[in-house]
């Protein structure tokens, strides 16, 4: 699988950089940064003291000539203007990127139509393991019991709550039968009366290195539920962005989540 990489300078981007040139299945072919990066004209490989012979470049006509596959976990600005080169390619995407809002999401799935896309907030198996968990979950706790989403990351997470806070939240809203944009609360301050049963709470931690921490809490009278996941390395959304890119390499054209690539529908 020949593959490019976005954001290649970032934590994850390193991180998906090693994890591909560790798989004997993938090959390096591009690794992208925005303009002005300090590390561009950088071999790929510098920081694992290796050289791939692939150099960090801002060419993004460059990089999707070479590329079957784009993985991509930046910001929406830039992620959808990668996705106009990868129709235009005819290059595959891989999209953990999170903040997208409803009309960008339009136009990733548009983009499914002309090739195939993964997009998840979170690439992480058991993350997406945990999503099943919950929806069983809510059924179950369906009355009687109030239901909070606690989530934290590291300082340099510059959206809250996280994408992958609110994926649990619709997951959960979904298996209730509630919209979650009715029913979600962010954040709470002051005099604000006693909770409204029907509600979704979330809160948000941002602090340190901690790269990636989720809980929900059903909360009855005499007891509580806690279903928790957490990272202590982004390898494993880098394992299951390769993951992805095993399920696209057979379909042209699609848009998918992590629940498709794991067969958890």
């Amino acid at each position: 699988m020949k593959i490019a990489i976005a954001g290649a300078s970032g934590r994850m981007g390193r991180m998906l950089i090693e994890t591909v040139l560790d798989d004997t299945d993938a090959e390096l072919v591009g690794a992208l940064d925005r303009p002005g990066a300090p590390q561009l004209g950088q071999d790929a490989g510098a920081f694992l003291g290796k050289t791939t012979g692939v150099v960090l470049t801002d060419d993004i006509e460059r990089v999707f000539a070479d590329a079957d596959f784009l993985i991509d976990f930046t910001r929406p600005e830039g992620t959808l203007v990668h996705l106009e080169a990868a129709v235009r390619h005819n290059v595959k995407m891989i999209i953990g990127t999170t903040g997208f809002d409803d009309a960008q999401k339009a136009q990733l799935r548009a983009a499914g139509e002309k090739v195939g896309i993964v997009f998840a907030p979170n690439m992480s198996v058991g993350v997406n393991v945990t999503m099943k968990l919950l929806e069983f979950a809510a059924k179950q706790f369906a009355e009687g019991y109030d239901i909070e989403i606690i989530e934290a990351h590291h300082r340099h997470k510059v959206d809250a709550p996280s994408g992958t806070a609110l994926a649990m939240g619709e997951v959960v809203a979904k298996a209730l039968g509630r919209d979650l944009k009715d029913c979600a609360v962010y954040g709470r301050e002051g005099v604000t009366g006693e909770r409204d049963p029907s509600t979704i709470g979330f809160a948000a931690i941002r602090g340190g290195d901690i790269v990636g921490d989720h809980t929900v809490l059903f909360a009855g009278i005499g007891e509580r539920i806690e279903i928790t996941h957490k990272s202590a390395s982004r390898l494993s959304y880098a394992q299951g962005a390769l993951r992805a890119a095993r399920f696209l390499a057979g379909r042209d054209t699609g848009f998918f989540d992590m629940q498709d690539v794991l067969g958890l529908r």
